[in-house]
C-alpha cells in the first residue's frame, strides 16, 4: 500500500475524531476561546494607554491571544455559535484594566499567564503552550517597569500601614491587658500613632537621601571628557580611571586612545564600554524621592494605626473593643498583604494570610505581656 493510501486513510479518521469531541471538550474549549478572547481585550485596553514600544508589544500580545482563539474557533467549528462567559479571574483583568492602573493587570496577568493549561491539555498546540510560557516574561518586563516606578513610595507606604496596624493593636492590647482604664488606652493609642507616624517619616526620609546619595556617589562623571586633552600622555593617569571601573587593560588601553584622540575611529566598538554616558534606566526611580517616602509613610503609618483605637473612639471599651480593634486590624493586613502579593505576582490570599497571622500573633504576645505586667504592677 502506497504511503498515499495510508494518508488517505489516517485524515478521515483523524476528522472523524475532531468532528466528536466529547460534551467536557466543547465546554472546556468554548471557556478557552472566552478567556483568550478576555484576555486579548485587556491588553488592547491597556495599550491605549501606553505610547511607542510598550504599546507596540501590548498589542503584539494582543495579535498572539487572537491566533489562539482562531484554534479554539477552529476546533469548535458550528459549536463556537454558543458561547461561555469569560472565568471570573479574566473579568477581574478586564474591570481592572478599564478602570484602574496597568500595574496591577499586569502583575495579575503575569501570574495568570504562568499558569496556562495549554501544556497539559492535549487539544491546545506546542506553539500555543510555547507562547504562553514567553508571554508569562513578557508581562513580566513590562510589570517591571510599573513596579520601578513605584517601588520607593510603593514600599515606605506598604510598611508604614503594615506598622501602624501592627504596632498600635499591640499597644491597644498590651494596654489594655494590663486593667488601666479605656481612656487611658486610647490617649496611649493616639500617642503611639502620632510618634510612631512621625518616626517613621523621619527614619525614611534619612534612609532614602542616604541611598540616593550613594547612588550619586558611585555614578562615573563626565571629567574624563574635560580633562583628557590636557593630560601628560607619557605619564596618563587616565588609564587608571578604566581599570577603576573594571575594564580590561585591553579595553582601558583602546578607551584611553578613544579619549586622547589617537584613533581617528572606534575601531574595535567592541571595547568601548562608555561608562560616562548616562545609565539607560534611572536607579534613583527605584528608590524614590526622600520627601515622597516620607508623606506616603507618615500618612500610611497613621492610616494604619488609627484603625486599632477606631472602637475606643466611638465609645466601645473592654473586651468588645479589643475584638472589634483586632478584627479591622486583621481585615487590613489581608488587604496590604493582599495587594502586595499582586504586585509582586505571587498569591494575593498567601501573602495576606503570612500578613495576618504575624500581626495577629505580635498582639498576642504583647496581650500575654500586659496582662502579667498588670497582675505584678497591681
Amino acid at each position: 500500500m502506497s504511503p498515499h493510501a495510508n494518508s488517505s486513510q489516517a485524515q478521515p479518521a483523524e476528522t472523524c475524531l475532531r468532528a466528536q469531541p466529547t460534551p467536557a471538550d466543547i465546554r472546556r474549549w468554548r471557556q478557552y476561546l472566552a478567556d483568550e478572547r478576555a484576555e486579548a481585550a485587556v491588553y488592547r485596553h491597556l495599550a491605549q494607554n501606553r505610547e511607542g514600544e510598550e504599546r507596540e508589544i501590548l498589542l503584539a500580545l494582543a495579535e498572539a491571544e487572537g491566533r489562539h482563539e482562531a484554534h479554539w474557533l477552529k476546533l469548535l467549528g458550528e459549536q463556537a455559535q454558543k458561547s461561555r462567559p469569560a472565568s471570573l479571574r479574566s473579568q477581574f483583568l478586564g474591570f481592572l484594566a478599564r478602570h484602574f492602573g496597568s500595574v496591577f493587570v499586569l502583575a495579575l496577568a503575569q501570574r495568570a499567564e504562568g499558569r496556562s493549561p495549554y501544556a497539559m491539555d492535549p487539544n491546545a498546540t506546542d506553539a500555543m503552550a510555547a507562547d504562553e510560557q514567553i508571554h508569562e516574561e513578557v508581562v513580566r518586563g513590562l510589570a517591571t517597569r510599573g513596579r520601578n516606578r513605584l517601588a520607593g513610595t510603593f514600599r515606605a507606604a506598604v510598611f508604614g500601614a503594615n506598622d501602624g496596624l501592627v504596632s498600635n493593636l499591640s499597644l491597644v492590647m498590651g494596654m489594655a491587658a494590663s486593667g488601666v482604664a479605656s481612656s487611658v488606652v486610647l490617649l496611649s493609642g493616639v500617642a503611639g500613632l502620632l510618634a510612631g507616624a512621625m518616626s517613621m517619616a523621619a527614619g525614611e526620609f534619612v534612609s532614602v537621601r542616604s541611598q540616593r546619595e550613594l547612588l550619586a556617589a558611585t555614578k562615573p562623571t563626565q571629567i574624563t571628557l574635560a580633562v583628557a586633552p590636557k593630560l601628560d600622555i607619557e605619564h596618563n593617569e587616565l588609564l587608571l580611571v578604566y581599570l577603576a571601573r573594571g575594564m580590561t587593560h585591553e579595553a582601558a588601553e583602546h578607551r584611553v586612545a578613544e579619549r586622547m584622540g589617537l584613533l581617528g575611529c572606534d575601531c574595535d566598538p567592541s571595547l568601548s564600554l562608555r561608562p560616562e554616558l548616562p545609565e539607560p534606566e534611572d536607579q534613583h526611580e527605584a528608590v524614590g524621592t526622600a520627601w515622597g517616602a516620607a508623606l506616603s509613610s507618615f500618612c500610611f503609618f497613621a492610616s494604619g494605626a488609627v484603625i486599632p483605637i477606631l472602637p475606643f473612639l466611638f465609645g466601645l471599651t473592654g473586651v468588645a473593643a479589643l475584638v472589634i480593634a483586632g478584627v479591622l486590624v486583621g481585615l487590613a493586613l489581608l488587604v496590604t498583604g493582599g495587594i502586595v502579593g499582586l504586585l509582586s505576582g505571587t498569591s494575593p490570599l498567601t501573602r495576606g494570610l503570612r500578613q495576618l497571622a504575624i500581626g495577629l500573633a505580635a498582639a498576642a504576645v504583647t496581650y500575654v505581656l500586659g496582662l502579667a505586667f498588670g497582675t505584678v504592677v497591681g
